[in-house]
């Protein structure tokens, strides 16, 4: 049965969405269970009243793991990137698919990334059909074995200390004429509690904020902000017009960005 009384989500990987989610959440009254890697964060987490617990997809899944039978919501925040290898990938998304079916839930999101649409011209929706990233798209593939899964791919996520001029300080930057396909931590937050409460499964949704920037505007606009270091130039080696639409989710939701420009982060 599910819990009646307060609502309960689950959070695989409890790294930087992870962990700003679960406050998100525990705040608006769900009992937060939520995995990580590190000993030390599980003390953490249980300091800020969740229940933190200690897995790791990479390896193997041996005996009873201490999680509730059934959950309203599972985040499945585990890392899926272009710089694992396909093997890795398949490994680290067949345990979390095999956790999941032991765990009764009524939704679940997982979060890939924008990173599977090729880096070349164009203008990259949901209903894109080209070639994708066969490593990013077989771990979406695993992950949509489960019949109630939503599929986020994130654009390049900033916020809070993460602030994108900080990797161009007194370097040369080549991709500065690129459009900014970046989305803002507290949106992409905001349309997880809002995807779990309100979006119908299965289905798959971009999450990058609306407006395009170049990246270079996009650093001279923080570093002015956040009074960091300039590059020590610009060298557009790097200038594929990489567009990729968000809209779908905004029109499904009504979704106001909070950070609709990255020269707003």
């Amino acid at each position: 049965m599910f819990c009646t009384t307060r609502p309960r989500i689950l959070i695989l990987g409890g790294g930087w969405v992870g962990q700003d989610v679960a406050a998100l959440m525990h705040g608006a009254g769900y009992e937060v269970w939520i995995s990580t890697t590190s000993l030390d964060k599980v003390t953490m987490f249980e300091s800020l009243g969740y229940h933190g617990v200690h897995i790791d997809f990479d390896g193997e899944l041996k005996g009873e793991i201490a999680l509730p039978d059934s959950v309203d919501f599972v985040l499945n925040s585990v890392p899926a990137t272009s710089r694992n290898t396909a093997e890795v990938l398949d490994s680290r998304f067949r345990n979390v698919e095999c956790l999941l079916q032991r765990i009764v839930f009524k939704k679940h999101i997982f979060l890939s990334s924008i990173g599977v649409y090729p880096d070349k011209d164009g203008l990259y929706d949901e209903e894109w059909t080209g070639e994708l990233d066969k490593r990013l798209l077989g771990a979406e593939q695993i992950m949509k074995t489960l019949p109630v899964t939503l599929v986020y791919r994130l654009g390049g996520l900033f916020g809070k200390e993460r602030i994108f001029a900080k990797y161009f300080g007194g370097r040369v930057c080549q991709s500065g004429e690129q459009p900014a396909n970046f989305i803002h931590l507290e949106d992409v937050s905001a349309l997880i509690k809002l995807g779990f409460e309100s979006l119908p499964p299965p289905d798959i949704y971009n999450i990058v904020a609306p407006m395009h920037p170049t990246k270079k505007e996009v650093i001279l606009a923080s570093a002015s902000k956040y009074g960091l270091l300039l590059p020590s130039g610009f060298d557009p080696l790097a200038n594929h017009q990489k567009v990729v639409s968000g809209q779908k989710i905004i029109d499904r939701l009504k979704y106001s960005y909070k950070y609709p420009s990255p020269l707003d982060f």
